[in-house]
């Protein structure tokens, strides 16, 4: 009977692993520090962009998916086979330059988090280097093993820390209701006094939940799990398990902080503040919660980012994702020591992180023109291609994007300038 219940349970879990992975890529502190920010400095009038965000993310998900599911063909051999190799090519440079900067910046933050957070039970607290090689190193341990079940299961294991500590630290530091409800309502708030306003904002927490980066990968681990057009209602299934707990994951995180520091009219520039100002008014246990959900959101995206180089390499060559090669545990291992970068040269982790999600200001519509010319071609897609409806809401995605785009734009140039 024992036995019969622990194979079901790993049969629900490999349902899932590919969406699971996706979570862990996208909540990282970059979302942490963009939802955070938004609950300390307009409350939950914002949440309307998760919920949209979360909804276009899950229809990218599916749609590149779909076209994995029918063709066999990952994006980037579809970008080289159908579109033109300098297409491919594009996606591996911008996205290639987005992970090494976001490499910097996440393992940047989670080590000054740390650093804060070790001040509670450490006098002076341990030093944030320290921190970053210890998870820089945790991250390339894991990396060693070279399957990608194995990168799966522990992403498991990390994602289900990092949701468990923010949706805790929800139900403790829950806001009104009434307050959780306005906030589906579309809205811009009036400019708090922080160097964030709100369309920035807006186009930031899009930013990091509508990442092109994602749906690359998607087509990745589809293809990997031989799932074929007959996995269509599982696909669809996964990509919106993915969705789902993206949102409930970035309404906690922005929930908490709106609930704790917005309703004493204290902003927020960045997450690791909160380590501080949570304290006095909620208490050590929400701020040793908050600090291992940051973490664990951070190791959970690092270790994807290790990742998406050396496959994204292979999908455009159309070689076997072996990751054992010595090549590829040499340039992994090259990456992973940008980790050191902020806490070595006490740079600026909140401006590289931004840096880093600049590049998808501009990916973000050529991957969705991408999936619009592909999902529709008959010759590739047949009887699958691309619904009125998908048409509709990936047309509409086009525009938002370009607008949120021009938004990030504008407010990247205003904080470069000051």
């Amino acid at each position: 009977m024992a036995t019969s219940t622990a194979n079901r349970l790993k049969s629900t879990l490999a349902l899932f692993l590919p969406g699971i992975f996706l979570l862990g890529f996208n909540i990282g502190t970059g979302s942490v520090t963009t939802m955070a920010t938004a609950g300390a400095n307009y409350g939950m009038s914002l949440l309307w962009t998760v919920l949209i965000s979360c909804a276009a993310t899950y229809l990218m998900i599916a749609t590149y998916g779909r076209y994995t599911l029918v063709t066999g063909e990952t994006a980037l051999e579809a970008f080289r086979k159908h579109i033109h190799p300098a297409v491919g090519v594009f996606f591996i440079f911008a996205l290639g330059i987005g992970v090494c900067a976001s490499v910097m910046g996440v393992m940047g933050i989670v080590a000054e988090i740390s650093y804060e957070w070790s001040k509670t039970f450490i006098v002076d607290g341990i030093d944030p280097l320290f921190w970053a090689a210890f998870f820089c190193a945790v991250a390339y341990f894991i990396f060693w093993s070279g399957r990608t079940q194995v990168f799966e299961r522990t992403l498991a294991v990390i994602v289900a820390i990092m949701a468990g500590c923010f949706v805790l630290n929800f139900f403790i530091l829950m806001p009104p209701v009434g307050d959780m409800a306005a906030g589906l309502v579309p809205s811009v708030p009036e400019v708090a006094n922080s160097e964030t306003g709100p369309l920035l904002l807006i186009a930031s927490m899009v930013g990091t939940t509508i990442f092109s980066g994602l749906f690359i990968l998607r087509t990745t681990l589809v293809k990997e799990a031989g799932w074929t057009i007959k996995h269509d209602k599982q696909q669809r299934r996964d990509a919106a398990f993915t969705a789902i707990m993206m949102f409930v994951i970035s309404a906690s995180i922005m929930a908490a902080a709106a609930g704790s520091l917005h309703v004493q009219g204290i902003g927020l520039d960045n997450a690791s503040q909160m380590i501080g100002l949570l304290e006095p008014l909620a208490g050590p246990l929400a701020v040793s919660i908050f600090a291992i959900g940051i973490i664990a959101a951070g190791v959970s995206s690092q270790f994807p980012n290790l990742l998406m180089i050396p496959w994204l390499l292979c999908d455009f060559r159309s070689t076997p994702r072996d990751m054992t090669m010595w090549q590829y545990r040499l340039f992994v291992a090259a990456i992973s020591m940008l980790g050191l970068v902020v806490p070595l040269f006490d740079a600026r982790p909140i401006f590289v992180l931004i840096l880093s999600q600049a590049f998808n200001v501009v990916l973000l519509p050529v991957t969705v023109g991408c999936i619009i010319y592909l999902g529709n071609r008959v010759d590739l897609m047949g009887a699958h291609r691309n619904s009125v409806l998908t048409n509709t809401g990936l047309g509409g995605l086009f525009l938002f994007s370009l607008l949120t785009g021009y938004m990030g734009f504008q407010g990247l140039m205003g904080m470069l300038n000051t």
